[in-house]
């Protein structure tokens, strides 16, 4: 049952790995770093390698994440999240049907579903979605999306719908993150913030201090 699954994961921090964006760096070795400096959970995100290529650089971050007690979900790619045994698989809105996903994942994996409104954030929770993907938050030029950017106002509307843990992505960084976590998010999502840094690892300590003094101020 969705939620089942996403009860036992930590929403702080999640690093998107985008190998355009990382100065040269591997996934591996941005995954690495992230984790080193607080990153709960890794996105595993390749848009130009081959299906067999994914599969092998999976298997690298899989055992990297077991070993270190985080979560790996593979971006878009039902078939290399169940290849490689991740722990679930992120869809977005123009990717697989999110019903579609739950049903060829089965209950025991995560599904994250992607939304850049209330109406399909609350489909996406209808369709078996484990965590949402809320954004773009603010502008960015990672991700190419035609919708504007919710805003903090915006993502706390959504929050208030759904019943599904809410992660933040989009044009966040260490001067901004504490307002998302303040509007309502659950965690955070960043791609350049951290694969593009020059130091990932304090990239990432930063972002995790920061949301979790954001917390513990909302409770």
């Amino acid at each position: 049952m969705a939620g089942d699954v996403a009860g036992t994961m930590t929403f702080d921090l999640c690093v998107v790995t985008d190998a355009r964006l990382s100065r040269g760096r591997t996934h591996m070795e941005i995954a690495r770093l992230a984790i080193r400096g607080g990153a709960t959970w890794i996105q595993f995100r390749e848009k130009d390698a081959s299906t067999r290529e994914m599969i092998e650089r999976g298997r690298e971050l899989r055992g990297l994440t077991r070993e270190a007690g985080a979560t790996l979900i593979v971006n878009d790619r039902v078939d290399v999240a169940l290849a490689i045994d991740a722990d679930g698989v992120h869809v977005g809105q123009e990717d697989m049907p999110a019903g579609i996903a739950r049903r060829l994942i089965g209950p025991e994996l995560l599904l994250g579903v992607s939304a850049r409104s209330v109406e399909e954030a609350v489909q996406g929770e209808r369709d078996g979605a484990d965590y949402l993907g809320v954004g773009p938050i603010f502008p960015t030029s990672t991700k190419h999306v035609e919708a504007p950017p919710i805003g903090l106002d915006g993502l706390t509307a959504l929050v208030a719908q759904v019943r599904i843990p809410v992660v933040a992505i989009g044009g966040i960084h260490d001067s901004n993150v504490e307002a998302v976590v303040d509007a309502g998010a659950d965690g955070v999502a960043v791609i350049s913030a951290v694969v593009n840094a020059l130091d990932p690892e304090e990239a990432a300590r930063i972002l995790r201090v920061r949301i979790m003094a954001a917390k513990a101020h909302r409770s």
